[in-house]
């Protein structure tokens, strides 16, 4: 049953990217069997479930793992799928992408935090202010809202900073919001698929429960490698001729911690 519904998902999806992109050739397939392209796939995947095991900065070492990724796709490399030899690189790259995201979704914390401070309002009229509590029902049914088209945005938004971070490996590269603005406008079809692509690859990621948990090991390490290459992808097609830039990124590389952001 699940893996009739997950078939059905890569099939629709692939169908629209096939539609999109039948000129620019985003390889959304490319993005879900790479990673078994590799002689070593079992043994870096594996490393990376396991790293993930660890908490927090095991977590952000991956995600700069996955940003690892996306450098490579950027630059062409045929063999896109990391080796572990270089924890700090990765961990430090995490917690930049940790920034990024902290950033972008610092609306979306504002707005919680109003909607939290509203609370009390509601315990000093002892929930008997009808008007109040009318009022209140409606302020949060349109904060809501605007909370979830704004996530709906961000999620496009964002795997455009971080392609352009992962590109210039520059915290601030991920702030250049007219350049960020304009990947995304001028190619909303491949940031579509991006955040299609992120969507159907948690799922995979949670099957991992089926098999008795362990399986989350891999198949969680398997979806942020999909992401990355995704995130990649587009980065490409947004700046036509990245990947055969001298100054593009390629390979591990020290991350910028003099970077103004």
């Amino acid at each position: 049953m699940v893996s009739s519904s997950l078939s059905g998902i890569y099939f629709i999806l692939c169908l629209v990217s096939h539609i999109y992109y039948k000129e620019e050739e985003m390889d959304f397939g490319k993005a879900f069997s790479f990673v078994f392209e590799d002689e070593d796939w079992l043994k870096k995947i594996g490393i990376t479930g396991l790293i993930m095991l660890i908490p927090i900065l095991g977590q952000l070492a991956v995600v700069g793992w996955t940003i690892e990724v996306t450098r490579r796709v950027i630059g062409n490399d045929p063999k896109p799928l990391p080796d572990w030899d270089d924890f700090m690189g990765y961990l430090v790259s995490g917690l930049q992408v940790l920034v990024i995201g902290f950033i972008y979704m610092l609306p979306v914390i504002v707005i919680q935090g109003c909607t939290a401070g509203l609370i009390p309002l509601l315990g000093q009229s002892g929930g008997n202010d009808d008007t109040l509590m009318t009022v209140f029902s409606i302020l949060t049914a349109c904060l809501g809202c605007i909370t979830l088209l704004y996530a709906i945005v961000v999620g496009l938004i964002m795997p455009a900073a971080i392609g352009n971070f992962a590109a210039k490996n520059e915290l601030k590269a991920a702030f250049s919001f007219g350049e960020v603005f304009g990947m995304v406008r001028n190619n909303i079809g491949a940031y579509f698929m991006v955040f299609l692509g992120s969507i159907v690859a948690s799922f995979v990621g949670s099957l991992g429960t089926i098999a008795c948990v362990i399986g989350v090991i891999f198949t969680y390490a398997y979806a942020y490698a999909i992401i990355g290459h995704l995130t990649g992808q587009a980065y490409n097609m947004a700046v036509p001729g990245a990947g055969s830039d001298s100054g593009a990124v390629v390979g591990i590389v020290e991350p910028d911690l003099s970077a103004d952001f």
